[in-house]
């Protein structure tokens, strides 16, 4: 055998144990737009769930938790921000390979999105200024309720408000917040997390009441990436099992789960 016959076979060998000791997903089967990473509809700011930071790097609840799966599915993650109305049919349009919003679970859009497993129960609150913390969903009669487009808290708003209370949409949880600040509108119904987390960064607003909405969140993709999603349910499963979720719950909500 010749000296560079034995380099091959030995560069063949080595692949292969490459190969068998690797223990990686085979992510071929995802339909991934590219291979080597998951590409992320989210729409960003929606504190503590997703954001950026000074340096433009993404964090959050969601984003820790898809860390965690992404690397046991041995793959990178890119984030991309879209508008949240709508965005569960960003992944069947090619824009993306999945959405992680802190979307809720529903039947309507699971008609058109393939959802995972859910990941976090939820509910609605209504967020006021401290002068008006008695303020209760009955009480918004005649008043402004802010609320952002194609949401839950809007669904929920425009199920339960007074006849005379108006909704005004906006596209971001940010807007809304400087709405409020400036007198243009009275409350701001969405989700208890997202309004929770405004009360740490503002002492000048409360929530006045928060409420059970029976609301699970998921991440989704286009109805044919069942192999990227029951592999998303894999991961998620181990990152609960490890104590993971726990740690990542603990530190953007502020307590365990379900305390």
């Amino acid at each position: 055998m010749s000296k560079l016959t034995k380099v091959l076979a030995l560069v063949s060998v080595l692949a292969l144990l490459a190969t068998a000791c690797g223990g990686g997903t085979d992510t071929s089967e995802f339909g991934l737009i590219d291979d080597t990473k998951i590409i992320i509809c989210t729409d960003s700011p929606y504190r503590p769930f997703e954001f950026q930071d000074d340096a433009g790097n993404f964090d959050g609840f969601d984003v820790d938790l898809m860390e965690e799966i992404a690397a046991g599915l041995d793959l990178d993650l890119e984030w991309v921000v879209t508008p949240f109305d709508g965005i569960w049919l960003q992944p069947a349009a090619g824009n993306c390979d999945l959405v992680v919003s802190a979307m809720t679970i529903k039947p309507d859009r699971a008609e058109n999105a393939l959802f995972s497993d859910p990941y976090f129960d939820s509910g609605q609150s209504l967020l006021v200024k401290q002068a008006n913390q008695d303020l209760k969903p009955a009480d918004m009669g005649g008043k402004v309720i802010g609320v952002q487009t194609g949401t839950t808290g809007e669904i929920y708003a425009e199920s339960n408000k007074p006849a005379d209370a108006t909704l005004k949409s906006y596209d971001e949880p940010a807007a809304m917040f400087l709405a409020l600040d400036a007198g243009e509108i009275d409350a701001i119904l969405q989700d208890l997390p997202v309004n929770l987390d405004r009360t740490l960064e503002d002492s000048s607003v409360v929530i006045s009441e928060a409420f059970e909405a029976e609301e699970q969140y998921g991440f989704a993709s286009s109805l044919e990436s069942t192999a990227l999603i029951e592999a998303i349910n894999d991961e998620l499963q181990k990152v609960r099992d490890s104590g993971k979720y726990d740690e990542i719950y603990e530190r953007w909500i502020g307590a365990a789960p379900g305390a």
